[in-house]
């Protein structure tokens, strides 16, 4: 059971308050301290799905006060151990509770929304330790490729820069966080130009045969390759959200993205234009899909904003998303059924 400390610093004098704010939500154990005379802290274990509850009923209570800070911390071990209580009640009950709970109920366990967001927001950033695992990412990747090395290929994968931006900017669409969608997208479109441009000196340089097995599946397109690619994008979102690591889930979404991409610089660069078509074809509806899953799994998860003005620019911004990446998916389904 994954566990989480949320701790709330406020003005003293507010321990009935804090306990009051959350006296029905599922809170294991809370406990108080006075780091200073102008300071309370209060610390509260909670289980990692409930900690986005005790963090919207503290903030929406003590959001304005001037020494608000919340903090949420993952708990690696407590002792005694937090059992989980089977939950019993009359049938009549439960059927009376069922539309509200069923608004409230998530479809799979996941971490709270600000734990994902902070996560996210890291991975979106276009830094120098993003610019070199491109680069290093696209050079394992095309060694594997021009040698037909599957293992090398899975190498370059197992890097899965794309991951990150792909990830942040579904989730800035399902919260309506301009910036950050701003920001990753700026982050993608440099990766995936540094990518193709150094694919395409590659390409340059060294003789590029297509009937390379490794190659000639990057040519290759049909409608099984959406199914691949909604599923890697689908995984990559779940991933993030249960806060479990990226590594083998970073390699499904490289799978939809990195081959296709450095395919096609090298294949620009042999001067094999045709070819590349089809590779441009294969990533772009990759592309399309990994992020229309994502967005999908978000809502899913129930991610949404905190406070209602946000929650109707998200609808908002879901709603236009997932009809320009339907749209854009017909399109590719039309391309592929003509030229694939």
């Amino acid at each position: 059971m994954a566990l989480r400390i949320v701790e709330i610093v406020v003005d003293p004098g507010n321990e009935d308050n804090v306990k009051d704010a959350v006296k029905d939500l599922e809170v294991h154990d809370l406990w108080c301290s006075r780091p200073s005379d102008d300071k309370l802290t209060v610390r509260m274990l909670v289980k990692a799905e409930d900690a986005e509850k005790v963090v919207d009923a503290l903030s929406q209570r003590f959001g304005v006060f001037k020494k608000f800070r919340l903090v949420i911390i993952p708990v690696e071990a407590t002792l005694p151990r937090i059992e989980e209580k089977p939950k019993e009640e009359p049938a009549e009950l439960v059927v009376e509770a069922q539309p509200e709970e069923n608004e409230k109920k998530k479809w799979i366990r996941r971490i709270s929304r600000d734990e994902l967001h902070n996560e996210v927001q890291d991975n979106a950033e276009l830094s120098a330790v993003f610019v070199i695992t491109i680069a290093l990412s696209v050079l394992v990747a095309a060694i594997g490729l021009l040698k037909d090395n599957v293992a090398v290929v899975i190498g370059a994968m197992v890097i899965a820069p794309l991951l990150g931006p792909n990830v942040a900017m579904s989730l800035a669409t399902v919260l309506g966080d301009n910036k950050l969608l701003r920001r990753s997208a700026v982050t993608l479109a440099a990766g995936v130009l540094l990518a193709l441009a150094l694919s395409l000196v590659i390409g340059s340089i060294f003789e590029v045969d297509p009937t390379i097995r490794e190659i000639y599946l990057r040519t290759e397109i049909g409608l099984t390759d959406i199914i691949l690619a909604l599923a890697s994008g689908a995984a990559g979102a779940l991933f993030f959200t249960i806060g479990t690591s990226t590594a083998l889930v970073g390699v499904m979404v490289a799978v939809a993205l990195l081959p296709p991409l450095v395919t096609l610089g090298m294949l620009i660069g042999s001067g094999q234009f045709t070819l590349a078509f089809d590779a441009l074809l294969l990533f772009m509806t990759n592309f399309i899909c990994v992020n229309l899953a994502a967005v999908g799994v978000f809502v899913g998860q129930g991610i949404k904003p905190s406070h209602w003005w946000e929650s109707l620019l998200a609808k908002k911004s879901v709603s236009y998303s997932l009809l320009i990446w339907l749209a854009l998916l017909i399109i590719m389904v039309v391309l592929i059924l003509l030229y694939g």
